[in-house]
């Protein structure tokens, strides 16, 4: 796995608070998610692209059941790791006055990643308060893939409801958390801080002019609209390699070519029909447009990708020869393709059928109109939803607030949650810390909660002020437990946060990130 040493600038926030004791030198590693803009681009874009329709895809990181365990008390005593220590947070959003209900705060929300096997998948966690406004806790679970590397398209979506993203989606640049979790899969270690870039949205699109679509660096796709004119003007339009149809009137189909009378008349067809289109009759000829995200094998992956470095001859020839799938008539790329069985944009479909026109036939050439993505940046994440504080080696017995976005069924296989909303649960942390034999934790900090898988990441909040919305993180859940063996979660637990939370911390919100997106929504390099 690839390591990243961030160079750490001078001491700007607290240092002295943040600076762990000379006796407690915890090991800390940074890997790489997206660090540059590009990257960082098409990562943002893949989770906001038709209309979110990833973000709605994906489904809650959950725990099997055999994950559901009991704890061990080891221990009457909080961990002895030096002074306590805080991190203020900031930007208070007050509701004004005294309120009966728990306002939620507005720092919290989903991660989304893809892991190994190529599922969307989310977690729970919050903004926190960093030299640079841009840091996200969570789970370390949450980012790693079982302790080993860093999931695939991470993005922090703060308010996140129903595939909607109100302030932007946050694309992870730096992931930080500690060695052992990284190398031993060590659950005491179970958070993860991430650096992320400036927020990215999709106000909306425009057309533009060829050579302006040509040069976009960024979102863009061409809109084939139909019209309709005379036949001679369909046949030089067509032969110019123009879209065309005809409608109508279709006397005959014939078995080929080789019949003078009749034209290759592209035609749109459902998916179905374009898989199973074969012979002359009917041949694939591609797939048209921009929307959800269609997974291809790896054969087909392997084939797209070859077609990329094609001359324009060369995909000619192979048109003529119906060789080619991810292609229009006019030669036009189609999307893009990552990893082995990568993800492409392939959303509309047409074939080619062999027809001969009547005489009351209407034919229509397509007319392009060359379209780009609006991207809009909204700011780095602390400035738009403000960040919760941290703190670290405090007393056991306080009471918290842990918040997230449970969406699990208990072992028993009732369902009082769906993931839509965020809850809470509130009370005093244990006053013992834990040990859980199926994981390899020896320290954990527990709280009396029934929240189940997808609350996972979410902050336990020290000192919450229901009127600002703001705490300080002390905590984010880790590991869900049944103490009493009625087959539902009673208890869920936190790796303890002490001075090692510091060190990884402090190392995390000295990384530096920036804006994806140039001053005309273009992607940056």
């Amino acid at each position: 796995m690839k390591r990243l040493l961030i160079p750490l600038a001078a001491a700007g926030l607290a240092a002295a608070a943040l600076a762990a004791p000379a006796a407690a030198a915890p090991s800390w590693v940074t890997d790489p998610l997206a660090p540059k803009p590009a990257d960082a681009y098409s990562t943002a874009l893949f989770w906001l692209d038709a209309n979110g329709a990833a973000l709605k895809k994906a489904a809650q990181y959950h725990w099997d059941y055999k994950n559901i365990t009991k704890l061990v008390r080891v221990s009457s005593d909080t961990p002895d790791d030096g002074k306590p220590g805080v991190v203020a947070p900031i930007g208070a959003a007050t509701t004004g006055g005294k309120v009966k209900n728990v306002n939620l705060p507005k720092t919290i929300g989903k991660v989304f990643f893809v892991d190994s096997k190529g599922d969307y998948r989310w977690c729970s966690a919050t903004s926190v308060q960093s030299r640079h406004r841009n840091l996200v806790a969570t789970a370390g679970h949450c980012v790693y893939e079982r302790g080993r590397d860093v999931f695939a398209k991470w993005v922090f979506v703060p308010g996140y409801y129903q595939g909607k993203a109100p302030f932007g989606v946050f694309a992870g640049a730096y992931a930080f958390t500690t060695y052992d979790l990284d190398t031993y899969d060590d659950y005491d270690g179970d958070f993860a801080f991430v650096a992320v870039h400036n927020g990215f949205d999709l106000p909306g699109s425009r057309e533009v002019s060829p050579s302006e679509f040509a040069e976009w660096k960024g979102d863009k796709w061409v809109d084939n609209r139909w019209q309709k004119v005379a036949k001679d003007d369909y046949e030089k339009g067509v032969n110019a390699g123009r879209l065309g149809r005809i409608v109508d009137g279709v006397a005959t189909q014939t078995t080929g070519p080789e019949d003078k009378r009749g034209v290759f008349q592209p035609k749109e067809v459902s998916s179905e029909t374009y898989d199973d289109a074969a012979g002359l009759d009917v041949t694939r000829i591609g797939a048209k447009a921009r929307s959800t995200t269609t997974v291809l094998s790896d054969q087909e992956a392997a084939e797209y990708q070859s077609l990329k470095a094609l001359t324009a001859a060369q995909r000619a020839e192979r048109f003529e020869k119906n060789q080619v799938k991810y292609w229009d008539k006019s030669e036009s790329f189609l999307g893009t393709v990552t990893g082995g069985a990568g993800s492409a944009k392939l959303t509309r479909y047409y074939v080619k059928q062999w027809i001969i026109p009547g005489a009351d036939a209407a034919y229509f050439l397509g007319d392009p109109h060359f379209m780009i993505g609006l991207a809009k940046d909204t700011g780095k994440l602390g400035d738009t939803v403000g960040g919760q504080g941290m703190a670290w080696n405090q007393p056991q017995g306080q009471p918290v607030f842990a918040f997230g976005y449970p969406a699990d069924e208990h072992p028993d296989g009732s369902k009082p949650y769906t993931g839509v909303t965020p809850k809470y649960c509130y009370g005093k942390t244990g006053t013992k810390t834990y040990q859980v034999n199926s994981f390899r934790v020896e320290t954990h900090q527990v709280l009396k909660c029934s929240m189940t898988g997808g609350a996972d990441g979410g902050p336990w909040l020290l000192k919450y002020s229901n009127s600002k919305r703001l705490g300080y993180v002390n905590g984010v859940t880790s590991l869900f437990h049944d103490q009493d063996g009625n087959d539902r979660v009673d208890l869920i637990s936190s790796a303890y946060f002490d001075g090692e939370t510091a060190d990884v911390y402090n190392k995390a919100q000295f990384a530096e990130t920036k804006s994806i997106i140039g001053p005309k929504g273009e992607m940056l390099g």
